[in-house]
């Protein structure tokens, strides 16, 4: 694809630190690389802590005056932001597709999934309602009022660069919160882009602060927010063993959390699902952004009796998939973020073939088409021993393994420290209800492959963290309460 945007100022090739677009402290680059090519097609700063430091300096100077703006007025200017964005929908799903790689269409999409929820917090905004609680004694009067809870740190992952930023730099804006933020070193340009728009939005200087860093430096610029007092709360989607590092970290200052971490979804079909639906449903769920999304599903459990026929159909579905750069608007599936994602699934692939596994679509890296593409792939005869049963793999890998009664599936569903998302199709009404509420994740999918919504509380349970990102339970994780009682009237 060649990079022609309609504002190349979109692209500001540097870090907005209080009502500055400036370079590091240090002046060192990070590359951006076209996962499609490996070819590096732009760069950003390569921020220090010098420039975390800072950008926590403007955060907190900034915070008393945006939490004191009427919660309807910070709604018009997070609505203006929203608008915004749509106004550029394609110039930011290009790039998207240009430093992630997904299709065209799903970079598209994803800008639409992001105004979403900038839209759903602007309307939040002025709904952070307080409580007027009855006095159990004469002469009082007793309150409870929602607060921001001040300087907010995000760090957003690679894989769904707009998203991720609107899910929590959204709630934030619009609990009067002010926020300093890392995105992931693969993925800079978007998150710049956004923040662009929001200054054009009206969004004061130093509410919003953006330092990006490259994976050497990554470390170094957290680690000042975490030891920062001034830092109030910490959100954060990615692996769990760095949300771990995130939680133990920020427990000198006692910070609030939101951690949505890894995820191993089961994807469940019984003996009375409708299986062209199963299929569909999965389809949608797993080849998403090419597998690389933190709810897709990750285990596939197929009743003996439906086994077989719903893994010839699924084979030929996936068999079918066009992989390709998003430059070509026939491609379904785009590249991997990068080299090490491609090995990952090689090896879980590799591991799973050597324990017994058969495949019946894809199996090898396609690299005709270049460095990072690996073949949709169906496996069957997979059990727990193998790596991809274990571990999230990432990829556009379905591992299918039968099963015969409900109380095992469900057991083997939950034998996994991860909580986030499953799945399951059935007929059965009270089947329906006996799993979604054995199942031990924060989010299930009945008949349906497709979960999120701006409406929606999404968060996990296990080591799939705590916290929630949209839906009106998303604003309260940058809130605290506050409790006032009036005597003597």
């Amino acid at each position: 694809m060649t990079l022609t945007l309609e504002r190349q100022d979109l692209m500001p090739g540097r870090q907005l630190i209080g009502a500055e677009w400036r370079d590091a402290s240090d002046a060192r680059r990070l590359d951006v690389s076209d996962p499609a090519t490996d070819a590096v097609f732009a760069s950003v700063p390569d921020g220090s802590a010098a420039d975390a430091h800072a950008a926590v300096d403007a955060a907190h100077a900034a915070f008393p005056a945006w939490r004191a703006v009427p919660a309807k007025q910070r709604a018009q200017i997070i609505k203006r932001w929203n608008d915004l964005v749509l106004a550029h929908q394609e110039d930011l799903g290009r790039l998207i597709s240009r430093e992630q790689g997904k299709p065209l269409a799903e970079g598209r999409g994803e800008v639409a999934y992001a105004a979403s929820y900038i839209e759903w917090f602007a309307e939040e905004a002025t709904r952070a309602n307080g409580d007027i609680i009855p006095a159990p004694v004469p002469g009082r009067r007793m309150f409870a009022l929602k607060e921001p809870v001040g300087v907010v740190a995000a760090i957003t992952p690679w894989n769904f660069p707009a998203a991720m930023i609107a899910r929590k730099i959204a709630p934030a804006l619009a609990a009067g919160c002010t926020v300093v933020f890392k995105p992931a070193e693969d993925t800079p340009l978007t998150s710049l882009a956004l923040v662009k728009l929001a200054q054009e939005a009206g969004v004061p200087p130093g509410v919003i602060n953006i330092v990006t860093a490259s994976r050497e430096r990554t470390p170094e610029v957290v680690d000042v927010w975490l030891d920062d007092p001034r830092v109030r709360k910490i959100t954060f989607t990615g692996s769990t063993p760095v949300g771990q590092h995130l939680a133990r970290r920020s427990a000198d200052t006692l910070k609030k959390l939101s951690l949505e971490l890894g995820g191993n979804a089961p994807f469940i079909v019984f003996e009375d699902a409708d299986i062209d639906a199963a299929v569909e449903g999965l389809m949608a769920a797993k080849f998403r952004n090419g597998g690389q999304t933190c709810v897709s599903p990750n285990r596939v459990f197929v009743h003996e009796r439906l086994h077989d026929a719903f893994a010839d159909k699924l084979a030929g579905r996936v068999g079918a998939l066009q992989v390709g750069p998003a430059s070509d608007t026939a491609s379904q599936i785009g590249p991997m973020i990068n080299a090490r994602a491609v090995e990952k699934i090689e090896r879980h692939v590799q591991d799973a073939v050597a324990k017994g596994a058969k495949v019946l679509a894809g199996g090898r890296r396609l690299v005709d088409l270049g460095p990072n593409y690996y073949a949709p792939t169906v496996l069957v005869n997979a059990d727990s021993s193998m790596a991809c049963s274990c571990e999230e793999t990432f990829g556009p890998v379905v591992p299918i393994t039968r099963f015969d009664s409900e109380a095992e599936v469900i057991a083997a569903a939950n034998d996994t420290p991860f909580g986030l998302a499953a799945y399951f199709y059935s007929q059965d009404v009270r089947r329906i209800w006996r799993v979604a509420g054995a199942l031990e994740t924060g989010i299930v999918g009945i008949n349906e492959g497709a979960l999120a919504a701006e409406a929606a509380p999404f968060g996990g349970v296990k080591a799939s963290g705590y916290g929630r990102e949209g839906s009106v339970h998303g604003l309260d994780d940058y809130l605290h309460i506050k409790y006032l009682c009036q005597g003597q009237l």
